[in-house]
Parts: structure tokens; C-alpha cells; sequence
């Protein structure tokens, strides 16, 4: 299974932090953010791993090289300025192949066993759905939520207590099919076409997850780590 880290953002919030590195290279814990991501894959035998950068990018391979150090093989998604999360995922089709894959933001943490999205891949390979997302409880900063996640595990745009996308989901390449390469393309609008035809999946999480958005919220989970 190929598995997508996206850290093409600029980080504007995290600013000066990210005036002289890109957020997922802020370390937590004693090591980079993304390395947790990698760390995680790597030990449950994801080890085809793509990441896409934009801003400061030469810093990721300068730092993470081609990812032997972890036991990975790491390839990279150049974009000139950042394309969005659907724009930066389809840029990269190529490298992630015909089947479903699994995307993860490189700016959140979260305790989530990414053993879990071969069945997910399995389900989009063998059924009709375009995709599958991890939820979460709504934190603070969107108390509102972004999906509702129905008793049969579907996710729909409308309803009430609607859950938080955690930045976690394994996509089948024919959602992107429609965009581009360098095409900047936002994925919530994708997936709410997708939610109408009832095309989309959903888990609850009720483990650790943090959006590391601010740097209150990083030195927060820096101490939890340590």
C-alpha cells in the first residue's frame, strides 16, 4: 500500500517558527512531526511513502533523505507554490499508482494504528466508494465539526452532531481523476460530491489526535511527547 504525507503548507499561523522551516519539520517530542508519521508507517510495513512540498521544501530531503534512515523509501512531490490538498494529491497520482492510498496531513499527531487502512483499501478496491475518513471528536478550534457520520459508517455533509476530519483517509485515484497537474483543487468540495452519491466512508477515533495548528497547541503536545 502506497501511503501520501502532505506538507506543501506554508504554516502562516505557526510564523516565525515556519519563516525558516516548514511546520511537519517542527520537532515534538525530541524529533520532527512527519518523523512520527514515518516511524508509525514504517512499523506496520507502509514503507512506499510520498510527500509533497512547496514552501522551503529542499529542507525535507535535506533532513529526511530517502527515507533508509526509517526503513522507508521516500519520494517527493515537488509543487512550485502549494496546490491544496486534492491539487497536491493529484499532482502526485503518478507516484501512488491505481489503487486506493492513504493520506495523511503532516501537520497533525495522532495514536491511530495505520494498520487499519488496509481494510479500508481493501473496501474501496472492492465496492463503489471513492473514499474513507478518520473522524474525530470536535476540538476547540471547530467545535462545529465538517461531517456526519451516519450508524452505517457513511459520511454525509448535512446532519447534526457532525465529527472533525482528522487529516487521515484512503482515497481511490478516481476521485482526483478530474484535476490537473500544478491545478490548485481543495478536497472537501471532492468529497462532498462524493458524500451525494454516497460514496464516502467514516471511522471515529476516540484516541490522542492534535492538529498542531498553533504554537500554543504545539507546545502542548511537545510536552505530552516528552
Amino acid at each position: 500500500m502506497q501511503a501520501m504525507i502532505l506538507a506543501a503548507g506554508r504554516g502562516e499561523r505557526m510564523r516565525p517558527l515556519t519563516d525558516t522551516l516548514p511546520k511537519p519539520l517542527l520537532e515534538v517530542g525530541g524529533k520532527p512531526l512527519i518523523v512520527w508519521h514515518i516511524e508509525r508507517l514504517a512499523s506496520v510495513g507502509i514503507t512506499d511513502i510520498v510527500i509533497n512540498y512547496a514552501w522551503l521544501g529542499h529542507k525535507f530531503p535535506e533532513i529526511l533523505g530517502d527515507g533508509s534512515q526509517f526503513g522507508v523509501d521516500i519520494r517527493y512531490s515537488p509543487e512550485e507554490n502549494g496546490l491544496e490538498t486534492a491539487g497536491g494529491i493529484a499532482n502526485a497520482i503518478d507516484l501512488l499508482g491505481k489503487s486506493p492510498f492513504l493520506v495523511m496531513n503532516g501537520d497533525v499527531w495522532c495514536d491511530w494504528n495505520p494498520i487499519n487502512a488496509m481494510s479500508k483499501v481493501t473496501q474501496l478496491e472492492q465496492g463503489k466508494e471513492q473514499a474513507w475518513l478518520l473522524m474525530v471528536n470536535n476540538p476547540a478550534h471547530n467545535p462545529n465539526g465538517d461531517f456526519h457520520l451516519t450508524s452505517n459508517g457513511r459520511l454525509t455533509s448535512e446532519g447534526n452532531n457532525k465529527l472533525t476530519f482528522a487529516g487521515i483517509g484512503v482515497y481511490h485515484p478516481s476521485l482526483f481523476s478530474g484535476i490537473g497537474k500544478q491545478t490548485i483543487a481543495k478536497l472537501a468540495p471532492l468529497l462532498r460530491l462524493a458524500m451525494q452519491k454516497n460514496a464516502v466512508l467514516g471511522t471515529q477515533h476516540t484516541g490522542q489526535w492534535t492538529d498542531v495548528g498553533t504554537q500554543e497547541r504545539l507546545k502542548a503536545l511537545d510536552a505530552q511527547l516528552k
